[in-house]
Parts: structure tokens; sequence; C-alpha cells
């Protein structure tokens, strides 16, 4: 009977070490994992960043393209009002003399 006993108990010291051993071989792979985890967030938050960058910076250079172009135009078309203005100036005055005097 007493060894029946010590068997058991053999036995049930034998499953506990497993469960134990279970147990810290379950932590090693959670601190593994938490591990990885923060590696992986952190890389994917250093290309996240970058690629924001890039965009930020083709966005900025679309904008300085378009608003050189926009200079551009708006210049192109002053002159060419200033020009008809100054080759036309005593035709327009005339023109309104005349429309007030029409009166």
């Amino acid at each position: 009977m007493d060894s029946v006993i010590n068997k058991l108990t053999e036995i049930e010291q034998t499953a506990s070490a497993i469960v134990a051993h279970a147990e810290e071989e379950k932590e090693k792979l959670d601190r593994e994992y938490e591990e990885r985890r923060r590696v992986f967030d952190e890389e994917l938050e250093e290309k996240t960043l970058a690629r924001i960058a890039r965009i930020q910076d083709g966005l900025e250079s679309d904008k300085k393209t378009l608003l050189t172009g926009q200079e551009e135009t708006s210049r192109a078309l002053i002159e060419s009002l200033q020009k008809e203005y100054e080759e036309k100036h005593t035709m327009y005055a005339e023109d309104i003399l005349k429309r007030i005097t029409e009166v």
C-alpha cells in the first residue's frame, strides 16, 4: 500500500513539475511575444512617420510648383493688361468722355 501511495505521490510531483515548467515556458513565450510586438510597433511607427514625411514633402513640392505657375500666369496677365492700357488708355478715356457727353 505504501508503494502505491509513494507511486501516486511521485506521479503528482511529476505532474506538478510539468505544470510548473509549462507555466514558466508560457511566461517566457509571453515575454518573447511582447518584445516582438514592441519591436514591430516601433518599426511600423518609424516606417509610418517616414512615409508621412515623404508625402508631406511631395505635397509641399506640388504646392510650390502650383503657386509658381499661378504667379507666372498672374504676372503675365498683369503685364498684358498694363501693355493694353499703355497702348489704348487715350482711346479708353475718349470713349468714356464720349459716353458722358452723349447724355
